[in-house]
């Protein structure tokens, strides 16, 4: 038991030693780094990256790889503005794997409930990475409006598209101003400003950002009044981000309504062990309440999935 709780205490210590020496360096750095790997063609962008930066990884990361599964990991990592490799990232993973699998065979004693809580555990960097690229896109987009209308205006002044990014960049802090930052210094070194708005739309896969790389890249063929299309852009952007409002006022009480029925039963388990332990032993201890359990965990986590599907708004 000793050797159990000091191999998840050790486990859960290196991963957060890992996380703070990994998220450490500056900004401009980051957007050096981004640049550099980025500005080669895409080819190269697609199969070579991962291979070049981890030459040791073999030929298990080399299929993983391919099969697209360390690259949307990547991906995800870039668009959460997390610049940490890749196996990094899968070492966290299996050392949390490993601590919430030793944790649940300490508390729960049953093969199944320990498998389980170490899969929580693994999921939990994912869900990190999520959180950390929703509230980053969230941001994102809140800043858009603005840095669309400061373009407008450098453009109706006589400032050309790059003097204009300039200003927006030292004008807007993270993730706007660095992901722009990132761009000017793509098209620094030689490649096309279309292109390099291009690549940021990977890092930031926002629609409304979509229909400002499509202006640009229609400006660069045809030759328009930018300044008319990137005002007339501010607009659209501001009333997409209304409606988004709108449906999610709409739909908060339901939302709410699905997160307390489904969060309602580890509560009152929860409490009830607190209160009278004797309650609930006998789904911990005995077989037949371990098969209640089991079930009742799987049909509240089918419970929480179907009320999120049906909920979910496509517009």
């Amino acid at each position: 038991m000793d050797f159990f709780m000091a191999s998840g205490i050790f486990a859960l210590v290196f991963v957060g030693m890992l996380i703070f020496f990994s998220s450490r360096g500056s900004e401009v750095e980051q957007s050096r780094e981004v640049a550099r790997r980025l500005t080669r063609p895409a080819d190269e962008i697609e199969i070579n990256v991962m291979r070049k930066q981890r030459p040791q990884e073999g030929a298990l990361f080399g299929a993983l790889y391919k099969m697209n599964l360390l690259r949307s990991l990547e991906e995800a990592m870039w668009q959460a503005g997390m610049y940490m490799r890749v196996g990094d990232m899968l070492l966290i993973i299996m050392l949390m794997f490993g601590a919430g699998l030793f944790g649940g065979n300490l508390f729960f004693h049953d093969m199944w409930f320990a498998l389980a809580t170490g899969l929580l555990a693994a999921i939990l960097p994912l869900l990190f990475i999520q959180f950390r690229k929703k509230r980053r896109l969230k941001a994102f987009g809140t800043q858009l409006p603005f840095a669309l209308d400061l373009i407008k205006s450098s453009l109706e002044a006589g400032h050309s598209l790059q003097r204009a990014l300039q200003v927006l960049v030292s004008e807007f802090a993270d993730p706007l101003g660095s992901e722009f930052r990132t761009v000017l210094e793509q098209n620094r070194i030689g490649l096309p400003l279309p292109r390099a708005l291009e690549d940021m739309l990977k890092r930031v896969p926002e629609d409304d950002l979509r229909l400002l790389v499509v202006a640009v890249r229609v400006q660069t063929e045809v030759g328009s009044s930018l300044a008319q299309i990137v005002g007339r852009l501010s607009e659209i952007v501001r009333t997409r981000q209304r409606l988004r409002m709108q449906i999610r006022a709409l739909t908060a009480q339901s939302r709410l309504g699905g997160m307390v029925v489904g969060c309602l039963p580890v509560v009152v388990l929860f409490l009830f062990s607190l209160i009278q332990p004797s309650y609930t032993d006998q789904l911990f201890h005995d077989p037949t309440g371990q098969k209640i359990l089991k079930f009742a965990v799987g049909s509240d986590i089918l419970a929480l999935i179907t009320i999120r599907r049906l909920l979910r708004v496509n517009y």
